[in-house]
């Protein structure tokens, strides 16, 4: 079966036209899919009969099963997580912002980064998402909230750089206008910092932002926290963050999440306002660890939060506190992927 979720409009026209169809036709199955959120082939009454049958005979739109739904209390957050066409599972956040729909997307089943502070790197690396996969993740959402999505953050379960094409595939699909439309500047994806993709991506020509996933001010504590650390060290990291900044004109956002007793004292402040203070026009975001079942490890207080902040921004540092949605459901990655499991166990 040819799977059409994923394809841009040219791979579609390249089916459509081969099949024996006119090359119109292509742009007539988008509308369908991305705008009127019909996936059923037969559905699609403007297409002939004949090229209804034979997409329904050759090809698949292949959408991923909601095994779980929930929305926080404030109606704010929902999260879901979704059965793909082999059984795996993957969970993917609707944040209701001021600004409009904003939804976080997976790019991989598990992760093989290890962060002690992520439920979603429990299990290890399964397998990369295909192009289709992260898609639907979007899909999902504009079919069921019916409508429009503002922006989206590739901040979900696994690390993007290490799924390099498939999520800038993705991402180039959702900013054409036939299906989402979604502008570049309103993407953002987050990586630990896999160096040479860095790179690579300062180079596709795409001004998404780019926030790096540092939460530790020195090499020392990020090795403690972050596998990755023994890999690239922060010298180089920061580098290709620095090479990205300059080839895009995109501000960087430097994401800390904020651990007790680990990395966020005032000496940490003080380093991490000292390591950034020279990134052009930066944002540092400032994330509580989320409670989670899996680890020991707690948020400071709102007082040594808010010096901690407070510390940074002496630095002529834009410093944010993220602001904590979907606790109530579990919504940092992983979270209701592991709960599911557990349950299922019992």
């Amino acid at each position: 079966m040819i799977e059409l979720l994923g394809k841009n409009l040219t791979e579609l026209q390249a089916i459509i036209v081969e099949a024996g169809f006119p090359k119109f036709r292509a742009k007539q199955i988008m509308d369908y899919i991305y705008k009127r959120y019909i996936f059923d082939f037969q559905a699609m009454q403007q297409l002939p009969g004949n090229m209804r049958d034979w997409l329904t005979t050759h090809c698949a739109i292949s959408i991923p099963e909601i095994v779980t739904e929930k929305t926080a209390p404030d109606g704010l957050t929902k999260k879901l997580l979704l059965k793909l066409s082999d059984g795996n599972q993957v969970e993917t956040v609707l944040m209701k912002q001021h600004y409009g729909n904003s939804v976080c997307v997976s790019s991989q089943v598990g992760c093989a980064m290890g962060c002690v502070f992520c439920a979603s790197t429990t299990g290890g690396l399964y397998r990369n998402l295909d192009t289709h996969e992260i898609v639907a993740q979007v899909l999902l959402f504009g079919s069921l909230l019916k409508e429009r999505i503002h922006s989206i953050v590739v901040m979900g379960a696994g690390e993007p750089l290490q799924n390099y094409t498939n999520t800038i595939n993705a991402l180039r699909l959702l900013h054409e206008k036939e299906a989402f439309d979604i502008g570049y500047r309103r993407m953002t994806l987050s990586t630990c910092g896999v160096v040479e993709n860095i790179y690579l991506l300062a180079d596709e020509g795409i001004p998404i932002t780019l926030a790096l996933s540092l939460h530790a001010p020195n090499d020392a504590i990020r090795r403690e926290i972050m596998p990755i650390g023994a890999h690239y060290n922060l010298e180089n990291v920061l580098a290709a963050v620095k090479t990205y900044y300059e080839k895009t004109d995109r501000r960087v956002t430097f994401e800390y999440i904020l651990i007790d007793g680990i990395n966020s004292s005032i000496e940490n402040a003080h380093e991490l306002g000292t390591l950034v203070k020279d990134f052009p026009n930066c944002n540092v975001n400032l994330i509580p660890v989320n409670g989670n079942e899996h680890i020991q490890l707690f948020k400071p207080s709102r007082r040594q939060m808010e010096a901690f902040k407070n510390i940074v921004a002496s630095y002529g540092v834009a410093v944010t506190v993220r602001k904590e949605m979907g606790d109530a459901i579990q919504a940092a990655c992983g979270q209701l992927k592991v709960q599911h499991a557990q349950k299922q166990s019992e």
